[in-house]
């Protein structure tokens, strides 16, 4: 690999936006796609599927064979409340390669005895988000404390940072009421429209375990196929 390439990969990787590396492998050209430049590329449409795919391959286009080297952030899930809900989804997220975090202000609930081997932040969304890495496309965020003051600041966050999913807990009746106070906060119809509410695929899911296979299965879906 040219060091110039090397150079621009690391730093796509370090700001952990997606990238392919693009190598005819008759060893005439090689070439770094950005995601953001991806479309307008020759090889979009073989391009576009790998960053939801996230799998590098050889590929038949034009006549060349190509290697597509593809480097994609690891995934994040970034759950607002230490419910029990989150009890079964923190470890089930893990198990599918996704960066796991819970915020929750309420020291009684984000406890490590609840939460075993899982990143907890006990602060208010606001300071708890400022203090990790920043949201992006590349993140999911559920929020499922059922509590406006603190889902509402971090929904707010998610849909202004572009997270490839983003729920939240609740009925379509307490939904409205959201919809409302995110209106109120300058948020768009549109961006309000991406939140999955009730959260998770409707599989009749009746439990706290349940519900975060009905959640994370909605979340892979999101990642996977229709891409971040």
């Amino acid at each position: 690999m040219r060091l110039d390439l090397l150079k621009s990969l690391n730093a796509e990787r370090a700001a952990r936006r997606a990238a392919i590396l693009v190598t005819a492998l008759d060893g005439s050209e090689q070439r770094l796609v950005p995601e953001a430049e991806a479309a307008a590329d020759p090889l979009a449409g073989e391009l576009l599927p790998r960053f939801r795919s996230g799998k590098s391959g050889v590929i038949e286009a034009g006549e060349r064979s190509w290697f597509l080297t593809v480097q994609v952030p690891p995934p994040r899930l970034v759950i607002i409340g230490a419910v029990h809900i989150s009890q079964a989804l923190a470890p089930m997220a893990a198990l599918v390669d996704l960066d796991v975090a819970i915020i929750d202000p309420r020291t009684a609930f984000a406890t490590p005895e609840r939460f075993p081997d899982v990143p907890l932040v006990a602060l208010w969304p606001d300071e708890a988000l400022a203090g990790l890495p920043p949201l992006d496309a590349y993140t999911a965020l559920a929020a499922l404390t059922h509590d406006p003051k603190i889902d509402d600041p971090a929904l707010v966050a998610a849909l202004r940072a572009g997270c490839f999913y983003v729920g939240a807990l609740g009925s379509r009746k307490t939904h409205a009421r959201r919809v409302e106070r995110l209106m109120q906060a300058g948020l768009s119809e549109a961006q309000i429209g991406r939140i999955r509410a009730p959260i998770g695929l409707d599989l009749g899911a009746v439990s706290p375990a349940e519900i975060a296979v009905s959640v994370l299965a909605e979340v892979i879906a999101a990642l996977r196929r229709s891409g971040p």
